[in-house]
């Protein structure tokens, strides 16, 4: 191993912590380091969380109303209906299912659950009044941040969920833009970039990040991260790509635990202070899961996602606590109910 690697490690850390910026061209030799410096580059990684976020991490946690038929193209996505799997079709669930989750995510110490929804965005009357329906009864049947993902936003759609009552708004980049005519094809990058806009523009908080692994160059993940530095995107989730048979990415391989690791921890030196989740794809660290704290991450979705199962709730928070880690909020109280 080389000394030279440790001390520019430490020496990219020293700048951070100090209220410095790492280059694009920085964030590329990082992520392309060896496995054998790996533990150092999370240590550097871990110190930069601690110093901007502390041992308090955020949770959250989702629910699927809509699956399935969606009409957007995503070639990682086993919902659009341009795909042929085995991914479960409904329509929108009724509200006293929504609030029944919303309340068992608050009792794990949840900070915000999100209504995900498929498709490209607020297009009918139907759907408006059904999210308003959704959002006026978490409100008063929870005190859980009312967050969504319904796709693209244009301003006035955004100014009408603030109306609602949403609080965040989460919209994936999903990939660098020199890779995103890979993912989709069915709206634009421009249109992603435009959709954090004017998000935060109608006073909503913007949560934004992507999925690696789906073919990218390690140099595009780097681009993904400064994409979002640039937007100044304050919550990150992190997901890496579960192969779907049926869509056109569902012969990828899945990513490695060091591969993960190591674009986490480049990912907190890339953005410090921002709020890294990890969410979708977590399974593949395996009994290495505890590491993605280690490695600079914040936070992380627990329960189920969109179309597939999570890691068990217990066990995750059972995980925390082992860590040290309190989730931010009155979590001891949550957990109690929660047991």
């Amino acid at each position: 191993m080389d000394n030279a690697v440790f001390d520019r490690i430490d020496s990219l850390t020293r700048r951070v912590l100090d209220g410095g910026e790492v280059s694009a061209e920085e964030g590329r030799w990082m992520i392309g380091l060896g496995d054998d410096y790996l533990p150092w580059l999370m240590a550097g990684a871990d110190r930069i969380r601690k110093t901007y976020r502390g041992d308090e991490i955020e949770v959250c946690a989702i629910s699927n109303v809509r699956s399935g038929n969606c009409s957007e193209n995503c070639s990682f996505c086993s919902q659009s209906g341009h795909h042929k799997t085995a991914a479960p079709v409904y329509d929108y669930i009724p509200r006293e299912e929504l609030v029944s989750q919303a309340q068992r995510a608050r009792e794990w110490g949840v900070s915000d659950f999100g209504v995900v929804s498929k498709g490209w965005g607020l297009r009918s009357t139907k759907e408006r009044h059904r999210l308003a329906d959704y959002f006026a009864a978490l409100d008063e049947h929870s005190d859980v941040g009312r967050c969504a993902s319904l796709g693209v936003l244009t301003a006035d759609t955004a100014g009408e969920l603030k109306a609602m009552g949403l609080e965040n708004y989460h919209h994936n980049l999903e990939a660098a833009e020199s890779f995103f005519d890979q993912v989709c094809t069915s709206h634009s990058y421009a249109e992603n970039i435009d959709t954090i806009r004017h998000a935060r523009e109608a006073g909503l908080r913007v949560c934004a990040g992507g999925i690696l692994g789906m073919g990218e160059s390690l140099e595009q993940r780097v681009e993904l991260a400064l994409s979002l530095r640039e937007l100044g995107v304050e919550s990150v989730p992190m997901n890496f790509l579960s192969p779907v048979e049926g869509t056109p990415m569902g012969d990828r391989q899945p990513m490695q635990p060091y591969e993960i690791l190591r674009a986490i921890a480049t990912f907190r030196y890339l953005l410090p202070r921002a709020e890294i989740r990890i969410a979708g794809g977590r399974q593949f660290l395996g009994d290495m899961q505890s590491m993605i704290f280690m490695a600079g991450a914040s936070g992380a979705m627990i329960g189920d996602y969109l179309t597939t199962h999570g890691r068990s709730v217990d066990d995750d928070l059972k995980m925390f606590d082992d860590l040290g880690l309190s989730i931010r909020g009155d979590t001891q109280r949550r957990r109690a109910a929660a047991r």
